[in-house]
């Protein structure tokens, strides 16, 4: 049977525009008002912040308002990023039966590859480093992600055609430990565009050709050009006006600002970050009143996270650990890029933080 993808561009949006519309095509696709789907998108100078990251601990607030660099948070996990004319987004939407591949995990190996495929089209060793970038020589020129929705997928990436690295590295807070894991100086070094690598900038309908027939040819599918439907524009204008669009979305996520109350701890690895947020009641050891858990990871499905705090409310501080042990071995998630031990670990090491 043929697996036939709809091949669309929404040229460059505003970047919560952008994201609103990332939520209509999972929405459509579900409800089968559009069929399976390769997506293109740019943005204007934009900061886009993980769906389960901390705002200002990732992104320079005062800066990206100061010298008109938009703010926009993501419905994906994973790291923040700066995007802007010089760089290519590209989405995948499909039903799980479609590759027939059930894992998150393989799933993202399979499209980067396809994706990595493409790029070498354009005459460079592109290849996919697990979990979820495309590299060129250890320097990423692609970064990953998505999650399933029900039983359609959405994963998405970028390419770096050209980047401007000042404004990227003066709006992003990039942690040190993320740097030194590469013993690298700055975040410029660790990103490398297309333009460096090829010496001139190639146009971006020829990445998008390189991208198409990179998919066409790894996942096995016929790539058709086709047309951004009423559905998809009239679900994305309302998702931007009433949630994605606004500041109440893009700042939900935050460190407890001015709270004695509150412990932390936060967990780096080679698969991303944990931060975990803790305020005890009762007497001591207590019972968590809040958590909060932060960072840069990828969970399947999207309201995972929100879950597991939801779930750990009121529950004694020594059984924490456990809980969210039991939690991830009950529930029905898929993680990506972390281990349930390490959400253990950064909950367990915050409520130690206190004693």
């Amino acid at each position: 049977m043929e697996r036939r993808f709809r091949v669309i561009d929404t040229g460059i949006r505003d970047g919560r525009r952008q994201i609103a519309f990332d939520q209509a095509m999972i929405d459509a696709r579900k409800a089968d008002a559009i069929p399976d789907t390769i997506r293109f998108l740019r943005f204007p100078p934009t900061a886009l912040v993980g769906r389960h990251q901390a705002l200002s601990r990732e992104i320079r607030v005062d800066y990206c308002r100061a010298n008109g660099v938009a703010i926009a948070r993501r419905i994906t996990g994973g790291g923040a990023i700066y995007f802007d004319e010089g760089q290519l987004g590209w989405e995948l939407v499909f039903n799980r039966a479609t590759l027939g591949i059930a894992s998150l995990g393989e799933l993202a190996r399979v499209i980067c590859e396809a994706a990595a495929t493409g790029l070498r089209n354009l005459g460079i060793d592109a290849r996919y480093r697990p979990r979820n970038d495309i590299e060129v020589d250890g320097r990423k020129l692609s970064g990953t992600g998505g999650f399933f929705d029900d039983d359609t997928l959405f994963y998405q990436g970028t390419v770096l055609v050209d980047l401007d690295a000042t404004r990227m590295t003066a709006a992003l807070n990039v942690a040190e430990a993320k740097l030194a894991k590469r013993a690298l100086d700055s975040a410029a070094q660790r990103v490398v565009t297309l333009r460096e690598l090829l010496g001139t900038t190639p146009s971006i309908d020829a990445v998008k050709r390189a991208l198409v027939e990179g998919f066409s040819e790894r996942l096995g599918i016929v790539a058709v050009d086709g047309a951004i439907t009423g559905v998809e524009e009239r679900l994305a204008a309302t998702y931007h006006d009433e949630e994605i669009g606004t500041e109440g979305f893009v700042f939900r996520i935050d460190e407890p600002a001015g709270r004695e109350d509150t412990q932390s701890s936060t967990i780096d690895g080679p698969g991303g970050s944990v931060a975990a947020y803790v305020r005890l009641e009762g007497a001591p050891p207590g019972r968590i009143r809040d958590v909060l858990i932060t960072g840069d990871f990828f969970v399947t499905p999207p309201r995972t996270i929100f879950d597991l705090e939801s779930t750990l409310r009121g529950v004694a501080a020594p059984d924490a650990g456990p809980a969210v042990e039991r939690y991830f071995a009950t529930a029905n998630v898929g993680l990506l890029s972390l281990a349930p031990a390490v959400f253990r670990a950064a909950v367990e090491r915050a409520i130690a933080a206190g004693r």
